[in-house]
């Protein structure tokens, strides 16, 4: 008859043993269910966006078959691309994903940043004006100091504001090629 071994008492005094980074099932099922979800992500993605984003050969194989499959294939292959990703580090993946997907929500805050600009320009006047040119040499100074006065003039008699929408069209054209 064959002697069983003991098994070894855990020693909380032993540093090698201390070290060990005890992982639930659970979290490791999260991660992985994490990462089939990016690439799906990955795999909704257009071919044009799919370039933007660091691939390694294998993985963006993968990405471009399950593109092309459907039904239980296509869930398959996502499972595969999942278990690729689990191989890789995923960070500068997201990373770039994240940059594709809020590109809207940065392209909607540098508009809303240029309608600040132009306020501050049209209530401060040429102190403002000297600030913006000494960040965007290339401006003409006397196009926008024109617009500005008369953006004030026509807020002053309530006119139409036609200067305030030049003002706004020459700073996103100047801000924006920056």
């Amino acid at each position: 008859m064959a002697k069983r071994k003991k098994k070894e008492a855990f020693d909380w005094e032993d540093e090698d043993q201390e070290e060990i980074i005890w992982v639930s099932k659970s979290e490791i099922k999260r991660d992985a269910e994490d990462l089939k979800q990016l690439g799906e992500k990955l795999v909704n993605l257009t071919k044009a966006n799919l370039t933007k984003v660091p691939l390694d050969d294998s993985l963006k194989d993968a990405i471009e078959l399950a593109q092309r499959l459907q039904k239980e294939a296509r869930r398959r292959q996502l499972q595969y691309i999942g278990k690729l990703l689990r191989s890789i580090d995923a960070e500068p993946i997201r990373e770039a994903l994240e940059k594709i997907e809020n590109k809207h929500n940065q392209q909607q805050a540098m508009l809303h940043k240029l309608e600040i600009l132009r306020d501050e320009l049209i209530a401060k006047g040429d102190a403002a004006l000297t600030d913006l040119l000494n960040e965007h040499p290339s401006a003409d100074r006397q196009q926008l100091r024109n617009l500005i006065r008369a953006a004030q003039k026509e807020k002053e008699q309530n006119k139409p504001s036609k200067a305030y929408r030049e003002i706004y069209q020459i700073l996103k054209t100047l801000i924006l090629e920056d």
